[in-house]
């Protein structure tokens, strides 16, 4: 698995249409797809081999749709590791699901069926729609994301919904309702997923970083620069904990939107990629437990 010491992790991953990537390992790596350049930071809690943190990254639609799912099952340690393997199973099932909506529905339908001991997991579902450089977000329950635009930091929040049970983690209710959200990105704006490992960082006896608290870390830090925000944002929540690891499962997600169009594809490449999408293949890699 890429690691910060393997000569390979800090290598571009192009996706190739119809591409799933992911898992639940310790992972330092970097990837792009049509209009995003990714970088993915995930450290499973006490140097563990995997964790309860689930990442995945998707290319589909001929380039137009790239989809970038985390997730957070609570807590951590072997059970955990368990239940992060199953829900792995069902989200690299449903991945390329094309309504997000109903994704974050089956998935919580479904993780309602596991023997999860009163767990939860929370989870953000993100679709990028080259077309229009769109990024459309569903939040089942997890920490806002960051967005960097327009020289500043703020929160990606979520539309206030009708329903008294809607929006909830995966797995607390059955059933749920979920809604999406559109967000409009210019060339150099960057959205920053992440676990509440980095928000639950103590920084005084009683008193966590939080949300506010992390905020003001991105703004510290200010313009994102080649693709090193994640280990800046890290550094700095690690040294507000004296230097020592988080209580949880950790993982940073970065989209820095670079607006760089789908790739034009030839007759064949659209064929192949029309007989990956009926069940012909589908290409499959990424840093998975098999314990």
């Amino acid at each position: 698995m890429p690691t910060e010491t393997d000569p390979n992790a800090g290598a571009m991953m192009a996706l190739r249409c119809m591409e799933i990537w992911g898992g639940n390992r310790a992972v330092d790596r970097r990837a792009s797809v049509p209009g995003l350049d990714i970088h993915v930071r995930s450290t499973p809690h006490n140097g563990g081999d995997a964790g309860g943190d689930i990442y995945y990254i998707s290319q589909c639609g001929a380039g137009n749709i790239s989809r970038i799912v985390l997730a957070d099952v609570a807590g951590h340690g072997d059970r955990v590791k368990a239940l992060a393997g199953s829900l792995q199973k069902m989200m690299r099932r449903h991945i390329n699901t094309p309504d997000q909506t109903r994704l974050a529905r089956e998935l919580n339908r479904e993780f309602e069926t596991i023997q999860t001991g009163g767990r939860f997991a929370t989870a953000l579902l993100a679709t990028y729609w080259a077309p229009t450089q769109e990024l459309i977000v569903v939040n089942a329950g997890h920490p806002a994301p960051l967005r960097y635009s327009r020289g500043r930091w703020t929160f990606v929040e979520r539309g206030v919904s009708s329903s008294t049970a809607a929006n909830l983690p995966l797995g607390v209710i059955e059933p749920t309702t979920y809604s999406q959200d559109a967000i409009a990105l210019d060339p150099g704006d960057v959205v920053v997923m992440y676990t509440d490992a980095l928000t639950e960082t103590g920084i005084a006896p009683g008193v966590q970083l939080g949300m506010e608290g992390l905020l003001t870390l991105a703004n510290e830090i200010g313009a994102p620069s080649g693709g090193e925000f994640a280990d800046a944002l890290l550094e700095r929540v690690r040294a507000l904990r004296g230097g020592g690891g988080a209580e949880d499962d950790e993982t940073v997600i970065v989209l820095e939107h670079n607006g760089a169009p789908p790739p034009v594809q030839s007759l064949s490449e659209r064929l192949g990629v029309l007989g990956r999408m009926v069940g012909f293949g589908r290409v499959y890699r990424g840093e998975l437990a098999t314990g």
